[in-house]
């Protein structure tokens, strides 16, 4: 009978004690970052009030949703920082600066002073900490791609590292749940006045947590086999432009598989809570839990596309997602409002609401200027989707409804009792909204957010060669999820105020799938079991 090979079983036991520690460390702080990250965005529409000047509700949210965006745009200076630092002095020390950066950002929103008691300052404050925000998670997303990775299994790197992936639908769930207690527990104006700024408060609990687990990190194996071999750049962020084949997996990484992945995360996951209660006008609690819901089904969604990613490859599953988004998102999001806001639908469908004037150039940012421009304002205001015409008479301004209805000039409120008379909704019906339908509709974009997401992280590391892989990874990655995928609500929402419509702005998502899907086919390799050392 042979015996046990001790040595070797007790680093076998050594890698495995490791590898689990790699994966918690790395995983926890990526949920907190996206756990700060997304705690923000659900608060969107409270910080539209407390944030920003009160006159236009429109323009407040929008506000709000670029200052959000604003966070993500400065993504792609934090890759470019912290991944040359990551090529040259390593994983470990990055890893810890990010997340401590990231931490007392978030812990800062929440002792911020409301527009109420500093004026434009709060927003000024608001800004320069989600500048912070989304420079430290650039650093972060896409690095902790490539340090997981570093240390998974040849074989199943696409399961092993979609763990990673799990930590925004955990981010989502944990802020979300956060949220509805605080506002079942806590009255309108508790809430109003406090409430909102438990969240961040709590991140400070998390941070500590997180740079307990990053101080007893390792560092990546790849790194040290680098440094002992003299082969470490240094200067990695010139090396990845240098180089022709790292430069066009640059480019596919930003056009096809960040773009695709960030733009189905945020128009899926981000936006659709601001449609169902801005758009849909379900309220907040139902909303909230509708989302929540449906992102546990993404839990093992993601795990299973990172299996099949390992099975099949990494190409047709991320393929698979990319058509999947193309084809889903406009029916699904008519079907959210069928579903969620039937009496809205009809409304909208048959009112035909109709708008005539000239010089009717409304826009979220600026003050409307004349009768038409108001009605603009009041119509985006109320969520009715209208169509303009050119005046027919000389300076006139009238609203046309499809029941022969007309309203001339500006008249704020006969305008509104005339579109109630004509059947607009001013909230949804709790009795009407189908939740299953909207349970159901919400799964769809959720499982090609998993196709993507899946494999994503092993082929952000995958891709490049050892020496550049964190600053060649992040960098892309970054400025794709920044500039494409964290701009998705914010675009959307202009969008569909500029074409009055609130359908209209989900083209903006379905075009860059669409372009992301061609450049795949034509460009994607297959990464799976390539060597990492190289």
């Amino acid at each position: 009978m042979p015996t046990p090979d001790i040595p070797a079983t007790a680093a076998a036991q050594a890698i495995s004690s490791i590898q689990r520690r790699v994966v918690i460390a790395a995983c926890f702080g990526t949920f907190l970052e996206w756990y700060d990250f997304l705690t923000f965005a659900s608060l969107a529409t409270y910080f539209s009030v407390l944030f920003f000047p009160p006159e236009n509700p429109t323009a407040a949210l929008l506000a709000s949703l670029a200052t959000f965006g604003v966070g993500m745009l400065v993504r792609p200076l934090g890759a470019a920082l912290f991944g040359s630092l990551a090529d040259k002095h390593g994983r470990r020390p990055v890893f810890i600066a990010t997340i401590v950066l990231m931490g007392v950002a978030t812990f800062g929103v929440g002792l911020l002073p409301t527009y109420q008691q500093v004026g434009l300052l709060a927003p000024a404050l608001l800004l320069a900490l989600r500048l912070l925000q989304g420079f430290s998670v650039g650093g972060e997303i896409g690095g902790s791609a490539v340090y997981l990775t570093e240390h998974a299994p040849a074989n199943r790197r696409g399961i092993y590292t979609s763990v990673l992936q799990l930590m925004g639908p955990l981010g989502i769930l944990a802020s979300t749940l956060q949220i509805l207690l605080l506002q079942t527990l806590l009255s309108d104006a508790d809430f109003h006045d406090w409430g909102w700024r438990v969240p961040f408060l709590l991140s400070a609990l998390l941070l500590l947590i997180s740079i307990k687990s990053r101080m007893n990190l390792h560092e990546s194996p790849v790194f040290i086999r680098m440094n002992e071999q003299r082969a470490v750049l240094r200067t990695p962020l010139r090396a990845c432009f240098a180089d022709a084949h790292t430069r066009g997996r640059m480019a596919l990484l930003f056009f096809c598989i960040s773009a695709g992945g960030s733009l189905l995360f945020f128009s899926s996951q981000v936006y659709t809570n601001v449609f169902l209660k801005n758009v849909v006008k379900l309220d907040a609690q139902t909303a909230g839990t509708l989302v929540m819901t449906t992102t546990v089904l993404l839990i093992p969604l993601t795990l299973f596309c990172g299996w099949l990613s390992d099975r099949i490859g990494r190409k047709p599953v991320l393929l698979a997602g990319l058509l999947l988004g193309c084809l889903a998102i406009m029916p699904v999001y008519k079907g959210l409002l069928h579903y969620g806001n039937p009496a809205l639908e009809r409304f909208n469908r048959e009112a035909a609401v109709e708008l005539y004037g000239d010089a009717c150039d409304y826009g979220p940012f600026t003050a409307a200027r004349n009768d038409c421009e108001r009605n603009q304002e009041l119509l985006t205001k109320l969520g009715v989707s209208y169509t303009l015409h050119p005046a027919q008479t000389p300076s006139e301004v009238r609203v046309h409804l499809g029941n022969g209805v007309e309203v001339a000039g500006f008249h704020s409120s006969e305008l509104t009792a005339a579109l109630k008379a004509a059947g607009w909704p001013e909230r949804a019906d709790a009795q009407q909204a189908d939740r299953s339908m909207i349970f159901l509709l919400l799964i769809v974009p959720l499982l090609a957010v998993a196709l993507i997401t899946g494999p994503q992280t092993a082929v952000l590391a995958e891709l490049f060669p050892a020496r550049m892989r964190y600053t060649a990874a992040a960098l892309p990655h970054n400025l794709s999820a920044g500039w494409i995928g964290g701009m998705a609500p914010f675009m959307i929402t202009l969008l569909s105020v500029k074409a009055g419509d609130a359908l209209a702005g989900l083209w903006y998502p379905v075009g860059l799938l669409t372009m992301a899907l061609t450049v795949g086919v034509l460009f994607l390799p297959e990464t799976r079991n390539v060597t990492l050392d190289e």
